[in-house]
């Protein structure tokens, strides 16, 4: 592991490096998911050719969607961008039917209480819907947040710098060391972000511990409070 130690700096460089390739993606895919979940799940007539459509997006080769997208849009096949405009495609292919499904999940009981007391349109979907679809939209989020860096690696293979720098290079030299680096980097930063999503899951979604100790029957019956607790 001597190798290790004599370039911890490259491998933090290319992990921060890395991390920054990863995350916005992350962030672009739930931003462009959350309409089309909505879509989806609002109307019935479109829901199976979104979910299919976007779905059908995670099977194109990696390999070749970086080479198609430049040739499609007439950017640069080694810029940044195209890695993060592919890898934002993926993240939607995985979020749209969690939003979709997410958004099934409420009760519909509880739509009718929150349009009751005053929600109703937009208002409903951001102060209800949304948060109570949260649950399911986050276990994608965090699928998704591994799927995107864990293929972010490919993006070395057309010239973009990243972890998977620390797999070509070290096969190329046959350094095992330097390969094992590169996976154990890329692990470590799959698990802080995954970390960090279930962290900001239980502040954004704090009624979840509360209800966590509750039968299934008493699901309607907590997401109800949900609804008293943002109107208080």
């Amino acid at each position: 592991m001597t190798w290790v130690a004599d370039n911890l700096g490259l491998i933090l460089e290319l992990t921060l490096i890395h991390l920054r390739q990863s995350v916005i993606p992350i962030l672009l895919g739930l931003v462009l998911s959350v309409p089309l979940g909505w879509l989806a799940w609002r109307f019935r007539l479109v829901r199976g050719p979104i979910i299919v459509l976007t779905g059908l997006l995670y099977t194109i080769p990696s390999l070749a969607l970086l080479v198609l997208l430049p040739a499609v849009l007439g950017y640069s096949a080694i810029s940044e961008i195209n890695l993060v405009i592919a890898l934002t495609i993926y993240a939607v292919a995985i979020l749209v039917r969690s939003v979709a499904d997410g958004l099934d999940s409420v009760d519909a009981d509880v739509r009718q209480s929150a349009t009751a007391m005053g929600y109703a349109g937009g208002r409903r979907f951001w102060a209800v819907d949304l948060p109570l679809a949260g649950p399911v939209i986050l276990a994608g989020l965090r699928v998704a947040a591994v799927s995107t860096i864990s293929l972010a690696t490919v993006g070395i293979l057309i010239g973009v710098t990243n972890l998977g720098y620390l797999f070509t290079n070290g096969l190329q030299r046959r350094l095992i060391a330097e390969v094992f680096a590169g996976v154990v980097a890329v692990v470590i930063v799959a698990l802080v972000i995954d970390l960090l999503l279930v962290v900001a899951g239980r502040i954004l979604m704090p009624w979840l511990r509360a209800a966590a100790p509750q039968t299934e029957g008493n699901t309607a019956s907590a997401e109800r409070s949900t609804i008293a607790e943002h109107t208080a």
